[in-house]
């Protein structure tokens, strides 16, 4: 007979996927056991096997709950307007979410080749769906750029995914600053007054 779960099941299978990612993180999926993981939650392996059937389903859910915030925040930053003003919300929507879970958003960008293959397919798909939603915008706001709507799209995606590497929250800039100047470079580029 199955074991029932507990009041606090999705709390504490949200704390385990908080640690596996910063496990993860620190050490990458294949430097980081279960029994590393059953540490770090204070708990024993048979526990995360209750809450997971597997390491790879840890590193999945680790990622799916992220991606899943980011297309939630891009479907909420679709309802905000003009084309602008929908860039402007996604970007600080992204921003604000890649503060809270650095560790989770540098599993997502650095272990996806360690899912298998089916896993892999299925968030590389709401990886996929971000990015259209992005190139959309772009297209609205540069009705010009053809071909280059998926180049100008990746290219934020590279101003604003690696952030985790080096900014700081409580530094000299916060995240909502980030997002501005972000915007206003694919706005502007680097002659725009907003910089």
């Amino acid at each position: 007979m199955a074991r029932p779960q507990s009041p606090d099941y999705d709390k504490r299978r949200d704390a385990i996927l908080a640690a596996a990612a910063h496990l993860y993180a620190e050490h990458g999926f294949k430097g980081a056991s279960v029994a590393d993981l059953a540490k770090a939650c204070s708990t024993s392996k048979s526990l995360i096997y209750h809450y997971f059937p597997s390491k790879d389903d840890i590193l999945y859910a680790a990622m799916a709950a992220h991606l899943d915030a980011l297309v939630a925040a891009a479907e909420d930053a679709a309802q905000a307007g003009g084309a602008e003003a929908r860039l402007r919300a996604l970007t600080h929507a992204f921003m604000r979410l890649y503060v809270g879970a650095e560790d989770s958003h540098k599993v997502l960008l650095n272990e996806l080749d360690n899912l298998p293959p089916a896993r892999r397919a299925e968030v590389v798909a709401k990886q996929r769906r971000i990015i259209a939603a992005v190139e959309a915008l772009v297209r609205e706001l540069r009705p010009d750029a053809g071909p280059l709507a998926l180049p100008l799209t990746m290219l934020f995606f590279g101003m604003i995914n690696w952030t985790h590497i080096w900014f700081r929250p409580g530094g000299a800039l916060d995240a909502d600053r980030l997002a501005d100047m972000a915007v206003a470079l694919m706005l502007g580029g680097l002659a725009s007054p907003s910089l």
